[in-house]
C-alpha cells in the first residue's frame, strides 16, 4: 500500500503575519513524518514525529507555546489512536511534559488504561522514562504577554495569535496498511484549571478505524464534543454513509472506487462533518482525514486553517 500523511496546525483566524510561520511549521512536520513513511517506517512513528515538530514550534497551541490557563499555567492534552485495534492512548492536564504526544504513545503501547490525567499522568511519564520539565519551560513570551493582558482586561481575541485555536494533528497510513491518527493541544487561553476539551477524547478530537479512515479535529472543543466529530466523520467514510460518488460506474473490475472518486468522497466527507458542526452547534472548527486507502480530506469554517499533506506524486502541499 502506498503511504499517506496529512497534518494540521489548527483552524482559527490566523493573522497575515503568522501565515508564513504556520505554513513552514506544517511543512517541517510533513517532512519529519514523510521521512519515516517513505523509507517503509510505521504510521505510528510518523504521526509522533510530525506532532513533536508542531509541539516544539511556539506558533502552534501545543507543547511549548501552549495557551495559559486562568492561573497562568500550561495544561496540555494529547491522544494517538491505532486504527487496527481501536486502542488509544490519551493524556490530559499535563504541566511538566514537553512533548505530550510521546506520553500519549507510551499510554497506547504500555499502559493497561487508555487515558491518564494530571499528576497521575506525569507520574506515569517518569515510570516509562519520559523526563519532566519545569512548567515555565513550556511558556512562550507571546503567550505570557497575552495572558498578562487578559488578566488585566476583558479576555479578547485581539490579545492573541489564535485566541481559541491552534491545536495540532496528524493522520498517517504506512506501506503495511497501518493507520494512526493523533491530536495534541494546549487548550483555550484563560480556561479554567482542569478544563479538558475535545482533543484527547476518543471520537471527539481524534479517531482511527482501519476499515474506514482516521481523523484529527481542531476548533471549539465543547462544540466538537457535542457531535463527536472525529467518530462522526469516520463513520461517514464508510461506503454508502456519506460519499456521493459511489455508483457502480465509479468502480473498477475489483469493485474499488476509482482514485478520483475516492478522493472526491474524502473531501466531501470532511465538508459534511464541518457542516454538521456549524448546523448543530453554531460553532467553528475544522478537521483533516485520510480514508482507509490514504486519500486525504480537509475542511474548516474558520477564516483559515494551517494544514498540509503529501500528494500522490510525493510532493508536499501546504496551505493556510
Amino acid at each position: 500500500m502506498k503511504p499517506s500523511l496529512i497534518v494540521h496546525g489548527g483552524a482559527w483566524d490566523i493573522p497575515d503575519e503568522a501565515v508564513p510561520a504556520c505554513e513552514a511549521g506544517c511543512r517541517e512536520a510533513l517532512a519529519a513524518g514523510w521521512s519515516i513513511l517513505s523509507r517503509g517506517g510505521s504510521a505510528l512513528d510518523a504521526v509522533e514525529a510530525a506532532i513533536v515538530v508542531l509541539e516544539d514550534d511556539p506558533v502552534f497551541d501545543a507543547g511549548f507555546g501552549s495557551h495559559l490557563n486562568l492561573d497562568g499555567r500550561v495544561e496540555c492534552d494529547a491522544i494517538v489512536m491505532n486504527g487496527a485495534t481501536l486502542r488509544a492512548g490519551a493524556v490530559a492536564g499535563l504541566q511538566r511534559v514537553r512533548n505530550p504526544i510521546r506520553l500519549a504513545r507510551a499510554v497506547l503501547e504500555h499502559c493497561p488504561h487508555m487515558m491518564l490525567v494530571g499528576e497521575g499522568a506525569e507520574r506515569y511519564a517518569k515510570d516509562v522514562g519520559i523526563a519532566l520539565c519545569d512548567p515555565a519551560e513550556l511558556i512562550s513570551d507571546a503567550e505570557r504577554e497575552a495572558w498578562r493582558v487578559c488578566s488585566q482586561d476583558q479576555h479578547a481575541a485581539a490579545h492573541h495569535r489564535g485566541h481559541e485555536q491552534g491545536t495540532v494533528g496528524a493522520v498517517a497510513l504506512d506501506a503495511n496498511g497501518k493507520l494512526f491518527a493523533a491530536t495534541s493541544t494546549g487548550g483555550t487561553c484563560c480556561k479554567l484549571p482542569g478544563r479538558v476539551g475535545d482533543s484527547p477524547l476518543i471520537g471527539c478530537g481524534c479517531y482511527a478505524d482501519s476499515t474506514a479512515g482516521g481523523v484529527s479535529c481542531t476548533g471549539y472543543g465543547e462544540a466538537i464534543m457535542k457531535i463527536v466529530m472525529a467518530k462522526t466523520a469516520t463513520d461517514l467514510l464508510r461506503p454508502g454513509n456519506g460519499g456521493f460518488c459511489v455508483s457502480e460506474s465509479s468502480r473498477d473490475s475489483s469493485g474499488k472506487l476509482s482514485h478520483s472518486c475516492a478522493a472526491d468522497t474524502a473531501m466531501h466527507v470532511a465538508r459534511e462533518a464541518v457542516h454538521l458542526l456549524a448546523k448543530r452547534t453554531h460553532a467553528s472548527g475544522g478537521l483533516i482525514l485520510l480514508d482507509c486507502e490514504g486519500n486525504p480530506g480537509f475542511a474548516f469554517n474558520t477564516p483559515r486553517m494551517a494544514f498540509g499533506y503529501v500528494a500522490a506524486d510525493g510532493s508536499m502541499l501546504t496551505a493556510v
